[in-house]
């Protein structure tokens, strides 16, 4: 009898009066909406992404994430070591590697000096690699970090770090937490998007632009850069239209049916996807249409339609911001030189560089770039130490590279420093928590102030830490 009484009670709460007028948005609301509006807007008012009201005026208003899976090598690219080469083939000193847990080599390998050389370039004098000759024209325009740490020394569960916050399955993504606050400000595509680029999947799978406890509606959507958008948008031979049309508003007043009797927010959030679907036919196409794009716009990238392509996602996921899509990231999974290394380096930088440098570029003359915050950098870095006989590096939480763009940071700067082998950071720590945090107090956001109860605890992007990094702001 008690737990009939509780099934009763519980019954009888999803049916008030209240409860109707306050949660079934796509009840009388929705009813009311349509006949002042017209469907179609009124459609759109109630699929949109609604986000929270910021705690400050942001200086970001989107984010385009460019993730490079696997690892790049800090030492090759940004982070210049001399007396590293000095040390190449010699142990290193045993004080440095007390304490030191190292993924798969021992750490009494020997150190392995840089593979390629250095220069400083624009007025800011920053040290890069002669692999990234675009990043270098561009280097006034970047806050270059060399003192990044992170708690993971394995790909999945540093991806997963760098993503959600957490090494654990099933946290909301840093994308999530951004349209989750933020919103969307286009009622025809996902206020999430995700491209995936390189050699293989992410190593952190889905859980890197996942929704966790969030709402579905909040998740990233994976997009393909040639073909279709997303798979199974096309309709099926010999579905038209208004059969489509008929066949998503009957499963709307079924799914409408449940929720009544339910109140399950999930299925309110399904009848979005199926609405939200049924417009990306029109919209999504011409948004990742690069062939629209002039010939110099093109040649910027190095993009050439109809391929997939590092260079096609970067330029479509400029598209994509103008047309106000909130968090665009781009996982290139390719940077994981355990053997290889000078090969691999010059592969990858060859596919990403040209483009990652357009994008900030592009995205400037456009003016975009003063409120899109551009993110580049993997999920840690690469050891002083030789692995893979002599051309190869294992991975290494204690210190590593990333740049960041436009939105509210200040450019033409390097922030940190690691110690004369690039092994540990010894100025200016910036965790990733802190990253996160910064993120969102960019975005307009305290990060100790948004949070979701979810498991009766209070959970939020950065956990119970993070401090916002004071000297990447402009």
């Amino acid at each position: 009898m008690k737990h009939l009484t509780e099934l009763l009670e519980e019954q009888r709460r999803f049916h008030t009066r209240r409860w109707f007028f306050r949660d079934c948005g796509v009840g009388l609301g929705s009813i009311a909406l349509a006949s002042l509006l017209g469907q179609d807007k009124a459609l759109g008012a109630a699929s949109l992404l609604t986000g929270q009201r910021p705690h400050f005026t942001p200086k970001a208003k989107r984010v385009i994430f460019l993730f490079q899976g696997g690892a790049p090598s800090h030492l090759e690219l940004f982070d210049n070591k001399p007396e590293l080469a000095k040390w190449d083939g010699k142990l290193p000193p045993a004080e440095l590697l007390r304490g030191y847990r190292a993924a798969f080599i021992s750490p009494n390998s020997t150190l392995l000096g840089p593979k390629y050389q250095f220069a400083k370039h624009g007025q800011s004098g920053a040290e890069i690699s002669e692999l990234l000759p675009h990043t270098a024209a561009i280097a006034d325009d970047l806050c270059i970090v060399k003192s990044m740490v992170t708690d993971a020394f394995n790909h999945a569960p540093a991806q997963i770090f760098m993503s959600t916050g957490s090494q654990q399955f099933g946290r909301p993504s840093m994308g999530s937490w951004v349209t989750y606050g933020l919103g969307s400000e286009n009622r025809d595509l996902p206020g999430f998007v995700v491209f995936s680029t390189g050699k293989k999947g992410a190593s952190g799978g889905a859980n890197n632009y996942g929704c966790g406890f969030l709402p579905t509606s909040y998740g990233g959507v994976p997009f393909r850069s040639v073909g279709d958008p997303v798979l199974y948008l096309s309709n099926p031979e010999g579905v038209d239209d208004s059969f489509q049309r008929d066949t998503i508003e009957g499963v709307r007043a079924l799914n409408q049916k449940r929720l009544g009797l339910v109140g399950d927010p999930e299925i309110a959030t399904r009848i979005g996807s199926y609405e939200l679907a049924y417009r990306m036919q029109q919209v999504a196409p011409e948004a990742i249409d690069i062939a629209k794009e002039n010939p110099d716009t093109l040649a910027l990238y190095g993009a050439k339609p109809g391929e997939a392509s590092y260079a096609n996602a970067c330029l479509t996921a400029r598209r994509l911001v103008e047309r106000g899509v909130r968090f665009v990231q781009i996982h290139h999974e390719a940077w994981d030189h355990h053997g290889g290394l000078t090969k691999g380096l010059k592969e990858q930088c060859e596919a990403t560089d040209r483009a990652s440098a357009a994008l900030v570029t592009d995205l400037k003359q456009r003016g975009l770039l003063e409120d899109t915050l551009v993110i580049w950098g993997g999920e840690f870095g690469r050891t002083p130490m030789v692995q893979g006989g002599n051309d190869g590096r294992d991975h290494h939480p204690n210190a590593f590279t990333m740049w960041f763009a436009g939105g509210g940071i200040k450019a033409g700067q390097t922030i940190g420093e690691s110690d004369e082998f690039g092994f540990n950071v010894v100025s200016e720590k910036i965790h990733v928590h802190d990253l996160h945090a910064t993120i969102l107090h960019l975005l307009g956001f305290d990060h100790e102030k948004l949070s979701v109860r979810a498991q009766g605890l209070d959970f939020r992007l950065t956990g119970v830490a993070g401090e916002v990094v004071k000297s990447l702001l402009a």
